[in-house]
């Protein structure tokens, strides 16, 4: 049995960098129609360059107007939706103490009300399919957080009940809603790159796999949940994290 995803229409949004430029050139080769969102004109401009997305569109997720324009021309060009991924985020940090509340709105804004809006906006057109898939990106500090970084951690858990109350609201129309938990995929909004040796030691040795995660991980794991593969799972939240805290010390088994 194949994963088949040809001619499949998939929306990833922040798909100019990172992780989602990867889960965009994924589904890219596996034959799906791409296409990207993202506020980074330069970055949709060479992923046009390079042939990886169908349809590369500016936008501003947390602007529902701007949101329903490119879902509307999704609509007009192909028809359909088959496939929503919700990528796009940003992080702040800072004791909670002194946290900026203005900082706190941003963070909610891009990583809760911009999913709210993109779902709000493909909903109708996967109701009207009687099919779709909507894969939220949640992330492990939604499971356990960390100081400093509490706007990012409740944003996830958000985003992780807002994913299971949609699964359940959007299953009699046949569509699916997830929600994955990367853990340490280093990349520029992590700074796990720059650690030294000892400070990435004791990070890895949280993990069972003892390896950073890469971005093809999320994006494998993304293609199975846009795949007919995953059609009885949903309101799920799924780890892609090398097994992150599977036990209280995932190292030990290193040194035994």
């Amino acid at each position: 049995m194949q994963i088949d995803l040809s001619g499949r229409v998939v929306l990833v949004t922040g798909a100019g960098r990172g992780i989602g430029r990867t889960i965009a050139q994924t589904f890219h080769r596996e034959g799906a129609h791409v296409v990207a969102l993202d506020l980074d004109a330069g970055a949709l401009a060479e992923l046009r360059e390079e042939s990886l997305a169908d349809l590369a569109l500016t936008c501003d997720i947390t602007d529902p107007a701007q949101v329903r324009e490119a879902i509307a021309r999704v609509d007009e060009t192909f028809g359909r939706l088959d496939v929503l991924i919700n990528n796009a985020g940003i992080n702040a940090e800072g004791p909670l103490e002194s946290f900026d509340p203005g900082l706190w709105d941003r963070v909610f804004a891009v990583n809760v009300r911009g999913v709210l809006n993109t779902c709000q906006a493909v909903i109708p057109l996967m109701k009207r399919q009687g099919a779709g898939r909507i894969i939220n990106a949640a992330s492990f500090a939604a499971v356990i957080p960390s100081v400093d970084a509490a706007a990012y951690g409740a944003s996830k858990a958000a985003v992780v009940q807002m994913t299971r109350v949609l699964a359940s609201e959007l299953g009699p129309w046949g569509i699916t809603v997830n929600a994955y938990a990367p853990g340490m995929i280093p990349t520029a909004m992590n700074g796990f790159s720059a650690l030294d040796d000892a400070a990435a030691s004791t990070k890895l040795d949280q993990l069972s796999i003892r390896r950073w995660g890469l971005p093809e991980d999320v994006a494998n794991l993304c293609l199975f949940l846009a795949s007919d593969l995953s059609d009885y799972i949903t309101g799920a939240l799924l780890h892609v994290s090398g097994g992150k805290f599977a036990t209280q010390d995932p190292g030990a088994a290193a040194r035994v």
